[in-house]
């Protein structure tokens, strides 16, 4: 099996290089040699290696700067997405995507399943739902995983923040009226290459399987709780900090107003993605936790 990973140097896309190279040949390319605004360079390099799998884990993620970058975004999470989709029709190969709970306004009671109505509220959560489509549109055979509040110990993430913040400031305000699922990169990672393992050596699974999935870890929490979760489980670990957790500040979305307009609902139901691959999500905090001991303080 010949797998491409796109955006390799993302969150996601450096777990991938982990969790599929037990797969088979991987080609991991980041922005230098894969960059998803150069669509005859993209072109040319899926007809070079002509992968059975691609896996596009980059993305244009700056929520608010896509609120007066529409143009860059749309490109990204867009027209490359679409591109992707038709060269892997023409290859017969699987497109693996991901996408976000933002493509929801949030305003549902309880979880989002995969066949609730969209109504993305920002130019992010518009593109990476056009993107969907276009997948779609072309007829290739995809896995498009939706999920929420990306983190690892890896890049930039509100994780990451909330440490360093408490390290660094007398007080700290976190918006609590906001609930979903913070999913780990290893987590998204190693579903994915479950699921590719799956369609590879089960024929009929394959045959049905395209699809949208929801993928998250179980369970639920506000930013406000996550925050005093992450900065909990630092401080045990001799990490100093200069307010306890339970000093954080709870406040609401509309106290901390921003370019974007975030969901209050990001809570997403994963049946689908169990059933159809047999497989267990743990408790949010499990991968949390881990992220967490594996920082340097």
């Amino acid at each position: 099996m010949k797998v491409l990973i796109l955006g390799v140097n993302g969150q996601v896309g450096w777990e991938l290089q982990r969790s599929l190279s037990l797969l088979g040949e991987v080609k991991a390319c980041d922005r230098s040699t894969a960059d998803l605004v150069d669509l005859d360079g993209l072109r040319e390099l899926i007809r070079d290696y002509s992968p059975d799998v691609i896996v596009n884990a980059a993305a244009y993620t700056a929520v608010d700067k896509a609120e007066s970058d529409i143009d860059t975004a749309t490109l990204i999470n867009a027209t490359a997405v679409g591109l992707l989709a038709d060269e892997a029709k023409k290859l017969n190969a699987w497109l693996v995507h991901y996408s976000t709970d933002y493509v929801f306004d949030g305003a549902k009671d309880g979880t989002y399943s995969e066949t609730d109505s969209v109504n993305p509220q920002s130019v992010y959560g518009s593109t990476k739902l056009q993107g969907e489509e276009l997948i779609k549109q072309s007829a290739c055979k995809f896995l498009i995983f939706r999920t929420s509040w990306v983190y690892a110990n890896r890049g930039a993430n509100f994780a990451k923040t909330m440490i360093r913040l408490a390290q660094e400031k007398d007080t700290l305000s976190v918006v609590s009226d906001q609930i979903g699922v913070p999913t780990s990169a290893e987590l998204i990672a190693d579903v994915t290459a479950h699921c590719i393992y799956q369609i590879s050596k089960n024929t009929a699974l394959a045959q049905d399987a395209t699809g949208i999935y929801n993928l998250v870890p179980n369970g639920e929490v506000s930013w406000y709780g996550f925050a005093q979760f992450v900065i909990n489980q630092a401080q045990a670990l001799g990490c100093e900090m200069r307010f306890n957790a339970n000093e954080i500040k709870p406040i609401t979305t509309s106290e901390y107003p921003l370019p974007a307009k975030r969901p209050l609902n990001s809570k997403l139901d994963t049946k689908k993605i169990r059933d159809t691959f047999n497989i267990y999500l743990p408790e949010w905090q499990i991968h949390a936790r881990r992220m967490v001991n594996e920082l340097n303080f």
